[in-house]
């Protein structure tokens, strides 16, 4: 990774009585100085802030999803922004609330497309919005960095505005299906989302399951209001599965595995990433006990994981009200790749450099998270582990 070189501070910042600092302002600063990888140009950014766009669930079904990914953008960007921001230069989130409706995500990204000073969309969230905003962005003018969504509808061959971070969810089902293959289990069942996220999770699961040569699963799908999800439920719990895949979100998850449990308390059930919130896991309760869950980024509490020991001092100095997740951290990360293709794209990029520049970021560690950008069909991200929901309700490897 590039490192900027502290830079020596203008005049102007010893000039004059310094306004005393709040006890946050103390804290990011405390934190960006003893975080190496932040871009300095000066102690304080000069320059009009760069602006980044994104419609996201800060309400709704997945509202907790959305905040908790934009609340980890913002700890980075704060401490960038500390540090003077990049080139001089700090970046400012723009959010706009869709609250998982396509409609309102459709309508904001007109609103966004039409602001001037709107330089890039970043960490749009959910398939189905960003499955329907992609024709809106098909001139490839407009960058679109790190969609919120393992889906192969957000992987376009020759799309170079299109850059993808996290595993897809076909390489979250493969893990999942290679671990119960590994040890043994034969018969799974798999409960999946109507909707495009629900079906990538139930393709990636099928082919892991060719490739295992493991007998062909029992499936039912969930409608994204739950209303049929007892019913799904009971299916696969009377087709006596030894594990069950769990390619749900939101309410759907929710009320599937609190089904399942009731019909088939011993049976082990398998998620991916998006199940595995703490707001999840806390209306859950006993019933997320045990639970592997799949997951893109590391653990964010994991203090010996560099990445997540700057997330934690990020997160911290943010005074976030939520407990640091996985979710989180993975805004942190895409903020921090967003900030160095930034800084490799020069001092007044132009978005076609910037699209450059994300193609340039190969093989860069961020300690214990590597980007490896290749081509726009492939994340850049190859990051997959399983997680296990402990008694105390928290994520332990």
């Amino acid at each position: 990774m590039h490192h900027l070189v502290d830079a020596p501070c203008a005049p102007a910042c010893a000039a004059g009585p310094a306004t005393p600092a709040s006890p946050a302002r103390r804290r990011l600063l405390g934190t960006a100085l003893a975080l190496p990888w932040v871009g300095m140009h000066s102690a304080r950014a000069q320059e009009t802030p760069l602006k980044i766009c994104q419609t996201t669930a800060l309400s709704g079904p997945l509202g907790d999803l959305g905040t908790a990914l934009q609340q980890g953008a913002k700890a980075a960007l704060a401490v960038i922004n500390a540090r003077g921001g990049i080139h001089g230069r700090p970046i400012e989130l723009h959010s706009l609330d869709d609250a998982y409706e396509v409609p309102r995500a459709l309508s904001n990204l007109e609103q966004l497309l039409a602001d001037p000073d709107c330089f890039a969309l970043f960490n749009c969230f959910g398939t189905p919005m960003v499955e329907a905003m992609l024709p809106k962005l098909n001139n490839g003018n407009m960058p679109f960095f790190a969609p919120y969504t393992g889906g192969q509808v957000s992987r376009v061959a020759g799309a170079r505005h299109i850059f993808n971070i996290r595993a897809s969810y076909a390489e979250e089902a493969d893990k999942l299906v290679q671990h119960l293959a590994t040890i043994g289990i034969k018969r799974i069942g798999i409960a999946y989302q109507n909707n495009t996220f629900g079906r990538e999770v139930f393709t990636g699961a099928q082919q892991a399951m060719v490739r295992a040569r493991l007998p062909d699963a029992v499936s039912a799908t969930v409608e994204s209001d739950a209303s049929d999800a007892k019913t799904a439920a009971h299916k696969l719990a009377d087709s006596g599965p030894e594990a069950v895949l769990v390619g749900l979100a939101g309410k759907p998850a929710l009320e599937f595995v609190k089904h399942f449990r009731a019909a088939r308390r011993g049976v082990s059930l398998y998620a991916v990433s998006v199940l595995g919130t703490s707001a999840n896991i806390k209306a859950l309760g006993q019933d997320a006990t045990g639970m592997a869950i799949s997951q893109v980024v590391p653990v964010p509490t994991n203090a010996a994981t560099a990445v997540a020991r700057d997330f934690l001092k990020a997160w911290r100095a943010l005074d976030a009200n939520a407990e640091p997740s996985h979710i989180a951290l993975e805004g942190y990360i895409n903020a921090r790749v967003f900030a160095e293709a930034l800084q490799r794209a020069g001092k007044n990029p132009t978005r076609a450099a910037f699209i450059d520049a994300t193609w340039s970021l190969k093989k860069l560690d961020l300690g214990g998270f590597e980007i490896n950008a290749t081509t726009p069909e492939r994340n850049a991200s190859r990051f997959v582990e399983l997680t296990v929901v402990g008694r105390d309700g928290r994520l332990i490897r």
